[in-house]
């Protein structure tokens, strides 16, 4: 799944993404609002982890849904 497709399905995913990453706060989704750097910001943030392991993290995770829903990453 792309970063495009993050921003056109934010609001499915949104939900998921706080299963996922519990110590988002509403406030951290809020303003990262579909933006793909702005979420690795905050994923990086709260866990401490590196901006690459926060992108890896997350790009594993849609890849995940992309496949679950049919997406793919592009």
């Amino acid at each position: 799944m792309n970063r495009d497709v993050l921003q056109g399905n934010w609001k499915q995913l949104k939900g998921t993404i706080k299963e996922q990453w519990g110590k988002l706060t509403d406030d951290d989704l809020t303003m990262a609002e579909g933006n793909y750097d702005q979420l690795v910001g905050r994923i990086q943030e709260r866990y401490g982890y590196s901006r690459e392991e926060a992108q890896r993290r997350l790009d594993e995770w849609l890849d995940a849904r992309g496949n679950e829903s049919g997406f793919g990453r592009a």
